[in-house]
């Protein structure tokens, strides 16, 4: 019998807790404390405007690693993701960014935050990226860029989006928070992009806390994105090879602690990312017995770093998704999730209310910018949200053999009590 239903629940005991640190950060950190340095940025122009020597030393490491000429360290990828933003050639108020529906909120966000309109994008049911043939349909003359995300660690269609933004002389951002180490023919997703980078965030495959970096080959991008983080408007000069415009700074430093525990851990992340791709895979080879879902393919491309394993479920008749989900987490399996996010959804865009109540910056926007917000606009992720998405967030535990079996049994229990197939769990 189902724990639901008044059963014994099958996992009783606490998973391991996947934890990325170990005694190299903390060495680091007392490093840091010895030194009495835990920050050494200056809001003004000179040396310490660009951090001090563990942050400097982090973005170098990270820049090599990635293999990108400027690597630009911050507080956390949000901060990043509105630099990025903010470094888009010529953008003004009122300019369209796409991106996708299905991805944290703060993807859209930084686009709003320099009064620019996020147009949503369908995704790929199957790679739940960006679906590159819904992308071109929404071009228009105000489009300025593509913000793509590697959603739970999943490359999205390099060649194609750059094609789409070859043609239509657009700029490129690639939010891969949660892809670190991911490729896409055989280079990093981050190299594909203008502008890409990753989270440190402490639920991801490496971390430091809060923060983020973003890398780019491009002098001027890097220059931006280093003027936006920290207090540009009293920094930035009147004799710049470039563009005044979005020079509005803030601080979005990173602290000399949190550089040298992301130096620590981007030694360790093929390792990490190694460990996350084998617990998924196996979950991929035993779950595919399952008849109703369907799972990520697993090839060596190193194309998927699965910081989340998704699972798509086709309802069947007297089993809803929900009711999968509440029997399964019933059973004790950990770090399972449904939904995840509709943003063209949300009361911000659905309301038109972002700053103030007057609807801006949607009254500086051209006609239709706003046509992709709202119900039935993304079909693919709304069916997604609504009836089908489960996830098992693979960065939260440890996900031993023995834990992974247990999560097989859990499935198999369920299967066998609500749809009556008992599958070969061997």
């Amino acid at each position: 019998m189902l724990a639901i239903h008044g059963g014994q629940k099958l996992i009783t005991g606490e998973f391991k807790k996947y934890n990325s640190l170990g005694t190299e950060e903390i060495l680091a950190v007392n490093r840091v404390m010895g030194s009495g340095i835990l920050s050494g940025f200056l809001g003004s122009p000179g040396k310490q405007f660009l951090g001090g020597e563990n942050v400097l030393e982090f973005e170098e490491r990270a820049a090599r690693f990635f293999g990108s000429n400027y690597c630009v360290s911050f507080n956390s990828w949000t901060s990043g993701l509105t630099c990025a933003v903010g470094s888009i050639p010529d953008l003004q108020p009122g300019d369209e960014v796409i991106t996708t529906p299905w991805t944290m909120s703060a993807t859209a966000m930084a686009i709003l935050h320099f009064n620019a309109i996020p147009v949503f994008a369908d995704i790929d049911p199957v790679t739940y990226c960006l679906d590159p043939l819904k992308i071109e349909e929404l071009i228009t003359p105000r489009t300025k860029a593509i913000l793509t995300v590697d959603i739970f660690g999943k490359a999205s269609d390099y060649i194609a989006i750059r094609k789409i933004c070859d043609r239509y002389g657009l700029f490129l951002i690639s939010d891969s928070a949660q892809a670190p180490g991911a490729k896409f023919e055989g280079q990093f997703v981050t190299k594909l992009a203008d502008i890409g980078g990753y989270s440190l965030n402490y639920h991801k495959h490496i971390q430091c806390g809060e923060g983020g970096f973003a890398l780019t080959d491009s002098k001027e991008s890097a220059e931006r994105m280093r003027l936006i983080r920290n207090h540009a408007e009293s920094v930035v000069q009147n004799n710049t090879d470039f563009s005044l415009g979005n020079m509005i700074g803030h601080n979005y430093r990173m602290g000399e602690m949190e550089a040298a525990i992301a130096s620590e851990q981007l030694k360790k992340l093929e390792k990490l990312v190694a460990g996350r791709v084998n617990a998924a895979s196996y979950l991929i080879h035993r779950l595919n017995k399952f008849p109703y879902l369907d799972l990520p393919v697993v090839d060596d491309s190193k194309s998927n770093v699965f910081y989340f394993l998704p699972i798509r479920y086709t309802p069947q008749e007297n089993v809803s998704r929900d009711k999968l989900y509440e029997a399964l987490v019933g059973e004790g399996i950990p770090g399972l999730q449904r939904k995840y996010t509709n943003i063209h959804r949300l009361p911000i865009f659905t309301t038109l209310q972002a700053y103030g109540n007057h609807n801006f910056p949607w009254s500086l926007a051209a006609e239709g910018s706003t046509k992709t917000y709202g119900e039935g606009k993304c079909p693919n992720a709304e069916k997604l949200y609504d009836f089908e998405f489960l996830g098992i967030h693979m960065c939260s535990y440890e996900f031993t053999k023995e834990e992974l079996d247990l999560v097989i049994s859990a499935f198999h229990k369920v299967w066998f009590e609500l749809f009556g197939v008992d599958v070969p769990v061997k």
